[in-house]
């Protein structure tokens, strides 16, 4: 598969997102992350973190994490809640708690670090990640999710 398809998503494993994200020119993501798929795209992203956390890394760790993506329709964020706590992780699309850390970045920005195409600390210091809050956390978050290589 080669084209960025939002509607196929759900068929493809991870390590096929990662390739299809790294095959699939900045351009092309951004204009399909400012249309109509943006939501389905997101939720398919957010709905697979549960089963690619790694409870052994995370040990004992506590958080909240809120993901903000910019770029939405009329200038709008999406924002969705991470929450890691008794060896579990949940996701929801409607954050209610007080975030240990949020990250915002930029769609292409954003599909990039979830698809292991990235390095998101590169990514911090060059301003492509803003982070607001446990900065440890930020640094060690990726290590908690079994990120698929392209």
């Amino acid at each position: 598969m080669t084209d960025f398809n939002p509607d196929s998503l759900a068929d493809i494993g991870p390590k096929e997102f990662a390739q299809l994200v790294k095959a699939t020119p900045d351009a092309k993501l951004a204009e399909v992350m400012a249309g109509d798929s943006r939501a389905k795209i997101l939720d398919e992203v957010f709905n697979r973190m549960p089963a690619l956390f790694r409870p052994e890394k995370a040990g004992n760790t506590t958080a909240v994490i809120h993901w903000i993506i910019t770029g939405g329709a009329g200038g709008a964020s999406d924002t969705y809640e991470t929450v890691i706590e008794n060896g579990a992780c949940t996701v929801t699309s409607q954050p209610v708690r007080e975030p240990k850390l949020a990250m915002t970045m930029d769609p292409v920005t954003f599909l990039k670090v979830v698809s292991g195409d990235g390095n998101p600390m590169m990514m911090f210091m060059t301003g492509k990640i803003k982070a607001k809050g446990d900065l440890g956390l930020a640094a060690n978050v990726a290590k908690l999710f079994d990120i698929p290589k392209a």
